[in-house]
């Protein structure tokens, strides 16, 4: 799936903090006429042992995407 077809709300898994962690987009990708290179989620880091929280990551560490209960790789996230 490609990055610019994500959108708020969207369970995703992600790799800011070193091991995979799911989490879940709390804005839209996209701004304007072109896409977000930082986006806000909130992170499950309970998985890994660390608090979960809100905070803002950049768009090349989203690794995957829930769509029709199965993980997607996400693609052309801006650098």
């Amino acid at each position: 799936m490609k990055y610019k077809d994500l959108k708020k709300g969207d369970k995703i898994l992600t790799k800011q903090l070193g091991t995979p962690v799911s989490g879940k987009l709390l804005e839209s990708v996209k701004q304007g006429r072109g896409l977000k290179n930082i986006v806000l989620i909130f992170s499950n880091a309970k998985e890994i042992g660390l608090f979960s929280e809100s905070g803002s990551i950049y768009a090349r560490d989203i690794l995957k995407v829930k769509r029709n209960n199965q993980w997607e790789p996400v693609t052309d996230a801006p650098a």
